[in-house]
Formats: structure tokens, sequence, C-alpha cells
């Protein structure tokens, strides 16, 4: 939860420059007619209440004449409000999506940058759970709610203004008399109706203070929800070969049951909210009319003021109330920028824990060599215990290394070549031109056509799909050729030996001058292990190639072993 002094400033740092973006200028004329459309709306009000105490006077006084110069009337303001409301609504919209589009852009850019994505779950103490709700959701919700919010607020203090004055004219002057002390009061409607406002905002607001604590726990709760169903979607056919249905399903009901609990907690929260609100609304009808009808029955307004007085008091009471009409909504509001700020906030101190590593950190370099070096690297864990050996090393192009030594040590040296695991010592240099590809035990298929998942990350147009159908062959997947263009979750459809072989046709695709191998191989019986290292051999001769197994090495293709 962020500190309550700066929640607001470390939203609009966020969010804030999306008006200095680089379409601000489209930006800031849409935010210009916004407010002009609200200045708009705000006179449409006053000529609204204008026209009803017309239309009250003219009853009043049985004209029909000048009950049809109101009709007359109410059909331009009827076709002046549908104007000025649908522009409003168009325009605001158009702001709104711009809005989430790009804070949606700027987060997802910081959550992808240099494995950020990744490192966030091994480092960041904050609170960054369920990104995927915070950057879907939670960022609709903070900007969507913010405009919303805003110009209610804005509408609210401009029919403030406006109210005011006609209020004011309208209460003229009232004598209130204790014994032989009378005090005249000015304006005496608008006096009841700012205490009645404000004595209501503050019983409201103290009433509703549960609600912003109930609606961020079931938010959280809603969102763990989600992601178990969805990581048991994702694993689907192992939980259906172990028969793990029954511990599945009392996992995801008591991921539920706690939803319930939050759900309990914000009905006992709405119940205040709907107490008082339920009051509020019944002395809110009443009291104007109430209020104002002495001066009517002594005959100094007419019915037509009475009524416009009616309004004016109404009209300022909601002003007024702004508070307490959008408590549940700010409360959301507020909730959701601050899963946004957690996320972001987790993100930028990851960043700013990994600059604090200086020396202390391995350092990866782009350099001018053939082969990849080395240099006094030490591989520690994130509380900076060593955990393995002083490697100084030099592996040339085209070079076949076993690297021995514990699978998990192994895996974070690769990930430490990749940029993705800074603790520990040392320098590493890569080849600045060359290519580096990682193939970790089970391939990424994203929920594409075959062909796409099978080119990933390049596109299906940057290879031949003659080629690819001409590998999928060589790799023994030749019924897989039929469906290349079909769209399905992959990752869960095909075994683990076929991913396998996949994750080999995609590395013969790319070509790269260096290829990492983490258990890759290992789903595969030993034969077809072999046979997919020769066919590696033999399409990348020119490739360093460093393997992480726990089968058996196969002396036949690697030339020396590493140990870490």
């Amino acid at each position: 939860m962020q500190d309550k002094n700066s929640f607001f400033v470390q939203f609009m740092k966020l969010a804030g420059p999306f008006w200095n973006s680089e379409n601000k200028l489209a930006i800031r004329t849409e935010t210009v007619l916004l407010v002009v459309l609200t200045l708009m709306q705000i006179g449409l009000a006053v000529i609204i209440t204008q026209w009803n105490a017309a239309l009250f006077d003219a009853i009043e006084q049985r004209s029909m004449a000048g009950v049809k110069a109101q009709i007359g009337l109410l059909t331009l303001i009827f076709a002046a409000s549908i104007t000025i409301t649908t522009t409003h609504l168009i325009i605001k919209r158009r702001l709104l999506i711009g809005w989430r589009l790009w804070l949606t852009e700027k987060v997802i850019t910081k959550w992808m940058h240099k494995g950020r994505h990744y490192q966030i779950s091994l480092m960041s103490q904050n609170d960054h759970d369920n990104p995927d709700g915070r950057i879907a959701e939670d960022i609709r919700i903070a900007t969507e709610d913010a405009i919303a919010l805003s110009h209610s607020m804005f509408y609210s203090l401009l029919m403030l203004g406006s109210f005011t004055k006609i209020l004011w004219d309208l209460s003229g002057s009232v004598v209130f008399n204790f014994g032989s002390v009378s005090i005249p009061v000015e304006g005496y409607l608008v006096w009841i109706s700012i205490t009645y406002a404000v004595c209501a905002s503050i019983l409201g607001w103290w009433m509703g203070k549960p609600m912003s604590e109930a609606t961020h726990a079931r938010q959280t709760k809603e969102a763990i929800f989600r992601h178990d169903l969805i990581d048991t979607q994702v694993n689907s056919q192992a939980i259906a070969l172990m028969r793990g249905e029954n511990h599945e399903q009392e996992r995801l009901l008591d991921s539920f049951h706690a939803i319930i609990a939050t759900y309990a907690q914000q009905t006992a929260a709405w119940k205040q909210i709907q107490i008082f609100t339920s009051g509020y609304a019944v002395s809110s009808m009443a009291l104007p009319i109430l209020v104002g009808s002495p001066r009517y029955i002594a005959g100094a307004i007419s019915l037509g003021m009475l009524m416009q007085s009616v309004q004016a008091f109404q009209h300022m009471v909601s002003a007024l109330s702004w508070p307490i009409d959008n408590m549940a909504q700010i409360a959301k509001w507020r909730t959701s920028v601050e899963r946004v700020l957690g996320l972001v906030n987790a993100l930028d101190q990851v960043e700013h824990d990994i600059s604090l590593l200086n020396s202390n950190q391995i350092c990866v370099k782009k350099a001018v060599v053939s082969a990849l070096k080395l240099n006094n690297v030490s591989i520690a864990s994130l509380e900076g215990e060593k955990l393995s050996l002083t490697i100084n090393d030099e592996i040339k192009a085209g070079e076949r290394v076993l690297i021995s030594d514990e699978t998990n040590t192994g895996a974070m040296l690769f990930k430490a070549i990749a940029g993705l695991w800074p603790w520990g010592t040392g320098i590493i240099e890569v080849p600045e031109n060359d290519t580096l590809f990682f193939m970790p035990p089970r391939p990424y298929l994203p929920v594409e056509s075959l062909l796409t998942a099978i080119c990933y990350p390049k596109t299906e147009a940057s290879f031949d799909q003659i080629l690819v159908e001409k590998l999928l062959i060589q790799v023994g997947q030749k019924d897989l050729v039929k469906q290349l263009n079909r769209v399905d979750s992959w990752e869960q459809l095909l075994s683990n030996e076929q991913q396998q072989c996949l994750g080999v046709v995609r590395v013969l695709l790319h070509r790269p001058q260096w290829l990492f191998i983490q258990e890759a191989l290992d789903s595969l019986a030993p034969i077809d292990k072999l046979q997919m290292l020769a066919l590696l051999g033999k399409e990348l001769p020119h490739t360093g190639i460093l393997i992480i197994t726990r089968q058996p090495p196969s002396e036949t293709f690697y030339q020396r072993m590493l140990k870490i």
C-alpha cells in the first residue's frame, strides 16, 4: 500500500506525462473540448431551472400560452442536451482509451525490459502479485475512473458556483426571532444546504471508510482466484494424468472461499453505506421543499420560484455531496491505482537493487571477440552466497561443451550469459554481432497457429513454410505438417517429447552462432536424443553449443566438459 501523503504525487508521476506524450496536441485539444462541453452542460442545467420556474409560474397563472411557449423552448433544450451529451461522451471515451493505451504500453515496456518480468519474481518483496490483472484490469480502472471522477468533480464545482448564486437570490432575507432579539439571515437556503451537505459528508465518509480496505482485499483475492484457474487450465494434462482433480478442486474452492470472506467484509462496508445513502436520499428529497415552503406560503415567492429554489438546493447539495456519492468508486479507483503503482514500484525496486550491486555483479559485455569468454565468473545466490567455482574459460565458435555440475548452477550460468542473473562476480564477453539462442526444458509455444508458434520469436513471414515442413519431417514430427495453420494451445496439446522436437526445429530455423541447451532434449528417448544432437551438429557446424543435461552424456557429441 502506498504512502497516503504521496499517493496522488506517485499517480501523477506515472500517468501525468500522458498530456506531454507524442500526441500531446490531440490529447490537449480533446481535454479542452471536454472542459468546454462540461461548461455547456452546466449552462444547460441553469437554463433548465429557469425553464422549470417559468413553467410552474405559467401553471400557477393558468396561462396556456405560457405553457405552450415553454413546450417550444423544451424542444430546443432537448436537442441541445442530446448534442452536448453525445459529443461529450465521444470525446471522453476517446481520451480515456488513449490514456489507457499509453499507460499500458508504458507499464508493459517497463515490465518486459531486460527480463525484469522474470527478475521481479525473484528479488522484489513489494506488492506485485498477478501482474496480468494489474496490467489488464487495474490500469483500465485507474484511467477510466480517473477521468470519470475528475469530470464529475469538475462538474460539481461548476454546479456549486452556478447554483449558489441562484439559491442565494431566491432565498432573500429571513428574520429569526429569539424573544426580543431578531436576527436577519441573508441567503438562508444556501447556509442550510451547506450545513446539511457538510454534516452528511462527514457522517457518510466516516461510515464508508471500511470500503477501501474491503475493496482492495476482494480485488486481490479475485486476482489470485483467476490466476489459480489459469494455472489449472495450463496444467490440465498433467492434472488429468495424475488424477489430481480432487486436489485441484479443493485448492480452487479454498481460493474461492477466500473471496467469500472478503465479500462478507465488503458487504458489511456496503451495508453501512446503504444505510446512510437510503436515509440521505429521502431527506434530500423532502428538505428543500420544507425549508422553502414558508416563503411561498407567506406570498414572498411564486410557485415557479419555489420549484426553482428546490432544484437549485438539490443541485447545490448534490455538488457538495460529491465525496459521498463517489465513495465506492473512489475506493475502487484508489485500490486499482495502488495495485498498478505496486507493480511499477516493484519494477523500479528491481532496477535499483541491481544498480546497487555495482562490482558485486556479473557484467555481460558485447566485445569484438570470436569466442565466448568467462573471466573470473562466479555464480552467487540472491543472498550473495557463492554457488560455483570461479570460472575462467574460453569457448570457441563451433565448440560443443557439456556443463558439469548441479543443474541449477548451470541454469544460473545460462541466465547470467543472457543478462538475467547478475548475482555473482566476473565478466562475460559475448561476440558483438553473434546471435545467442537459449533452449529451456520446454519451449514456449504461444496460442497461435503452429507455424507461428514454431517461428517464435520471429514471425512466420521470416521463414519459408516449405523449410518448416522439411524440418518437421527431419525431427520425426511428420503428422504435425498438416496442422501448421491450426490455432490451438500447443503446450497442452503436445507431449513433452513433441514440444522438445519443435524446439529443435525452431533452432534450425534461427541458426544462431551460440546455442545453450538446458535439459531441452531430456524428455526424448536416448536414441532420439542422439539423433537430435547429430542433426544439430550437422546443420550448425559452426555454432558453439553448451549443454546441461540430467541424462548420461553422449561422448561422441561433446568435445569437452566445463566444471562449474
